[in-house]
């Protein structure tokens, strides 16, 4: 088959080249490489803007209108596949994406169309749920901000929250969101003697209580947790599902920590509940505009942790996720079987069958 590897300024095209090389090249060794976006600010902006507004208010590259009306497969990170993108590539039957997000891509157009759609889940789990515990420790021992007075000057020794600097040990720590990441957020908690719970309507209470939490209603949550992290999934359903009226079921010496995704909070709410002193501190790694803007109202707290949306960059999770994206596609084509499958209901399209036939022939 033939392939079009887009890649980006964060994970480039030779990165996806190497992958399909390893996995799929018994599959076809027709590939087009070329990256989407080779600059790293402009990257930030657009990918952001996708995650916000979907993949359909970006136009086609440039290489998918040349190279794009005899590919089968398009792989990328970051790059937009939107009705306009399928419509250009009349014969494509395979997207992957090197991420846990989707809002890159049209799932609901491509399995309309016959178009299998593959991501890669928990690829930076790890590295996210390292930052998140970081986060916490971070914000609430005021890490960051000791480090930043001694740079400017300073030996500082009184905080905003002085008074009542916690340690984990005996605290109440909740989840928003019990994926890959939550898990693990909770599983490396477990050495710190914290009580767990999680708000997750998807998972039962029985897997939550196998890794030592309990499963509560968000209110719930809210009200009782010393620290509140949020590893959820933007949808259109929880989309600012931590507004203001949320926020304020939290204790005034509670902590938020986000490193998910941004869209889950209204940031006007949590930057006023801040500023009032109405809960401790945040930690935030996730913001509706990158870069944060300089009149941004974090910019003047003295009670949050603010970092570069960079909770899952690491090289061990960048590098690795094409290959574990060409190895589940590759997997499947010999076997039918795969982790990372996103809509299986295009298994049934008898366009898509007939196609998958001709390939493993």
């Amino acid at each position: 088959m033939k392939a079009i590897l887009l890649g980006d300024a964060m994970i480039g095209g030779t990165g996806f080249q190497r992958a399909w090389e390893k996995h799929m090249g018994t599959y076809g060794s027709d590939i087009v490489v070329n990256d989407w976006e080779k600059d790293w600010g402009k990257l930030q902006y657009r990918r952001l803007e996708v995650e916000k507004r979907g993949p359909e208010i970006e136009t086609v590259d440039e290489t998918i209108l040349k190279e794009g009306q005899d590919a089968q497969a398009l792989m990328g990170l970051f790059v937009p596949v939107s009705s306009k993108v399928m419509e250009a590539m009349p014969k494509l039957r395979i997207v992957g994406v090197s991420r846990a997000g989707l809002e890159n891509v049209n799932v609901e157009e491509a399995t309309r169309r016959g178009i299998l759609v593959f991501n890669v889940q928990g690829r930076n789990a790890h590295a996210v749920s390292d930052f998140a515990v970081g986060m916490m420790l971070a914000e609430c021992r005021n890490i960051a901000r000791a480090h930043y007075a001694i740079r400017s000057g300073e030996w500082r020794k009184t905080f905003t929250n002085s008074d009542v600097v916690p340690e984990l040990h005996g605290r109440t720590v909740g989840l928003v969101g019990f994926g890959h990441i939550g898990r693990l957020v909770a599983k490396k908690l477990s050495g710190f003697d914290v009580k767990v719970v999680v708000y997750d309507p998807y998972t039962p209470a029985e897997a939550i209580k196998e890794l030592g939490a309990e499963k509560v209603e968000l209110e719930q949550l809210l009200k009782n947790s010393d620290f509140v992290s949020v590893h959820a999934r933007l949808t259109s359903e929880n989309k600012g599902m931590i507004g203001e009226h949320e926020i304020s079921l939290m204790k005034p010496t509670a902590y938020f920590i986000n490193t998910g995704r941004a869209g889950l909070v209204d940031q006007d709410a949590l930057a006023k509940a801040l500023g009032d002193k109405k809960i401790m501190g945040a930690a935030l790694d996730v913001f509706y505009t990158e870069p944060l803007p300089a009149d941004s109202p974090f910019m003047t707290l003295d009670n949050v942790t603010l970092t570069t949306h960079i909770a899952g960059t690491t090289a061990d999770a960048l590098s690795n996720s094409p290959f574990l994206l060409m190895e589940d596609v590759a997997k499947f084509l010999k076997e039918g079987d795969s982790r990372f499958i996103v809509n299986r209901q295009v298994l049934q399209d008898e366009g898509f069958q007939a196609w998958l036939a001709s390939v493993r022939q």
